[in-house]
């Protein structure tokens, strides 16, 4: 499926690509699920990319939480611009190093309810309308819940059965 462009796209293929990930880890046994990747990825392991996708879940749910606020939330995080991205998705695979897998799944699963009640409460005019909240800038809610569900979900999915191979 292309890009979720409404409401239906987006709850569908958000919650398809979460269960496919899900379904892909549990296919691994304990061992291989928790084994390092091959040389030459930052996320060193299924739990470091779960960690990231959990990170980012939670970041954005700090944007909309302050820009629904009428703040200008620090985006993506205090103390860093996106171009400054690379750098802080190393910070945050620091920050969950400590975690076993079975945390990060957990924290994952909390926040990506957090995420989807956030889509499910929205019409497709709020989510898809470009410039509809000063927060999102020149482009609309929807594009961030894409970003950081069904597309980033998806790259997570290729990265682990490229690394598993």
């Amino acid at each position: 499926m292309s890009r979720p462009k409404n409401k239906l796209e987006l709850t569908s293929l958000s919650r398809e690509n979460y269960e496919k990930l899900l379904n892909l880890i549990n296919s691994y046994s304990e061992a291989e699920q928790n084994a390092d990747f091959p040389p030459g990825t930052l996320n060193r392991n299924i739990r470091d990319v779960i960690a990231h996708l959990h990170h980012w879940h939670m970041m954005l749910l700090r944007w909309y939480d302050e820009g629904m606020k009428g703040l200008k939330p620090d985006m993506p995080a205090k103390g860093y611009s996106w171009k400054m991205t690379p750098e802080l998705n190393r910070d945050i695979q620091k920050m969950y190093a400590i975690k076993t897998l079975s945390q990060v799944l957990t924290l994952f699963g909390d926040s990506y309810m957090k995420v989807r009640d956030i889509i499910v409460t929205h019409s497709d005019e709020e989510l898809f309308t470009k410039k509809l909240y000063k927060w999102t800038g020149s482009t609309s809610l929807g594009v961030y819940l894409v970003s950081n569900t069904s597309s980033h979900y998806d790259w997570a999915i290729k990265l682990i059965k490229r690394s598993k191979k």
